[in-house]
């Protein structure tokens, strides 16, 4: 029987990795997020007690939000959540408050590619 190494070929599988990895069992401190979602956007919450605004890195990739927090904070965090739907960037922010995060993550629009032709 013969085995061949698994080549990723796309970032699918990295996106299921994180989400795996970001999984509660393996990460205790992501208990911590509660998540809240409206017509317009997800609301998320997180605990991250200690650690200033400057100290905070959000990435926003397709469908995925990576929180981080930067070399040489006291407390270090490192979590991706990934939506059901591509994120509006222009509609998403951040909001550090008494060492709680809040994310609004806006959800973006479809875009309506039907239109009417008339015949002739």
């Amino acid at each position: 029987m013969m085995f061949a190494p698994a080549l990723r070929t796309s970032r699918a599988f990295d996106r299921s990795f994180e989400r795996f990895l970001a999984d509660p069992v393996f990460q205790p401190h992501a208990r911590g997020a509660k998540v809240e979602q409206s017509d317009e956007a997800w609301t998320v919450s997180l605990d991250v007690p200690g650690v200033a605004r400057e100290q905070l890195a959000i990435d926003v990739d397709g469908a995925v939000v990576r929180v981080k927090t930067v070399e040489g904070a006291p407390r270090q965090y490192q979590a991706a959540y990934e939506f059901p739907a591509e994120i509006d960037t222009d509609a998403t922010s951040a909001k550090l408050e008494n060492g709680v995060l809040t994310l609004t993550v806006g959800k973006k629009k479809p875009v309506v590619t039907t239109r009417q032709i008339a015949v002739q």
